[in-house]
């Protein structure tokens, strides 16, 4: 007998944190998804053990006991996580048109896969929507009296999408110096503070500076530049296991203790479609204004541990 309970895809990245990652394929298991995708970076050749390690971590993902089309990507290079990640979603993407998206890290409350399934499918059509997304960073804040509401900015810690949005990402934001040129910040942000931010954000991301080895900040420019909206759930339905006490990146990270929370159903869906100015103007202050540096340092101590 079948008991697939899951038929959304899922993308499940990993590295080299054994523990985290058995908890977040615990609960992938519990949902048991009908088709199972892992991908995982190589290891550095510099860090001692780490490749016994990195076996190991594949070895839990992997574990799978339930019926389940089982693909794996397992680099043998180490490509860092700006390759790693975006090169992942981007095989993810060219074998189904929509899924679910979890780090090793992100261990979501069973709430959060048939939320993320039913808004796949209310706005899989829906060109303006491009994310789905599972964390809220309201720090226990619920800014609205639906389930959720739109925004511009996205949140990855545990997320889901569609192809036909994902074709619009590119991780070497080829076209940035037109966009800076035509002033398409200044159109779409509310106040001078977040421009300057964002423009800074992505003017060394797209330089590749030093140590800016991320991923994520380019799928951001991509809603910006569509002028697109993110889905994020009022309640909190992801939590960041990799930012506990004594973890590397904790220092300015504003969420690390945002405990997950159950969504109820039925969704209730926001009556009009645009970007509530309100909650965005809290995540800048709270998550954007920090300084560059730290955030882009934290992302990589959470990458890499």
């Amino acid at each position: 007998m079948d008991h697939t309970l899951l038929q959304t895809p899922v993308l499940f990245t990993v590295f080299n944190r054994p523990d985290t990652t058995r908890q977040v394929f615990e609960a992938i298991r519990a949902v048991r998804p009908a088709r199972l995708f892992v991908a995982s970076d190589g290891p550095r050749t510099d860090r001692s053990g780490e490749a016994a390690t990195v076996e190991a971590v594949r070895a839990i993902a992997t574990r799978v006991d339930w019926e389940c089309e089982l693909k794996t990507l397992f680099r043998t290079e180490n490509l860092g996580c700006r390759a790693a990640m975006s090169s992942a979603i981007d095989w993810f993407f060219s074998e189904v048109e929509e899924g679910i998206i979890l780090e090793d890290d992100c261990l979501p409350d069973p709430s959060f896969f048939p939320y993320c399934v039913e808004l796949l499918d209310r706005y899989r059509e829906d060109e303006r929507v491009m994310i789905v997304s599972g964390c809220n960073m309201q720090l226990g804040r619920h800014p609205v009296a639906d389930s959720y509401y739109f925004s511009r900015y996205i949140h990855i810690w545990g997320w889901a999408s569609w192809r036909r949005a994902w074709k619009h990402y590119d991780v070497d934001m080829k076209d940035f110096p037109e966009f800076q040129a035509r002033g398409v910040l200044d159109s779409i942000l509310r106040t001078p503070q977040e421009k300057r931010r964002w423009s800074e954000i992505l003017e060394r991301v797209h330089q590749r500076s030093p140590h800016f080895d991320t991923w994520d900040f380019q799928w951001n420019y991509a809603l910006f530049k569509r002028n697109a909206l993110a889905v994020t759930p009022n309640f909190n339905l992801v939590r960041n296991i990799g930012c506990g006490t004594g973890a590397l990146h904790t220092a300015d990270n504003s969420f690390a203790e945002a405990e997950a929370e159950q969504m109820p159903f039925p969704l209730q869906h926001p009556p009009f479609q645009y970007p509530l100015a309100e909650a965005d103007a809290f995540t800048f202050r709270h998550d954007y204004s920090v300084s560059l540096r730290k955030r882009i340092a934290n992302r990589l101590r959470k990458a890499f541990g």
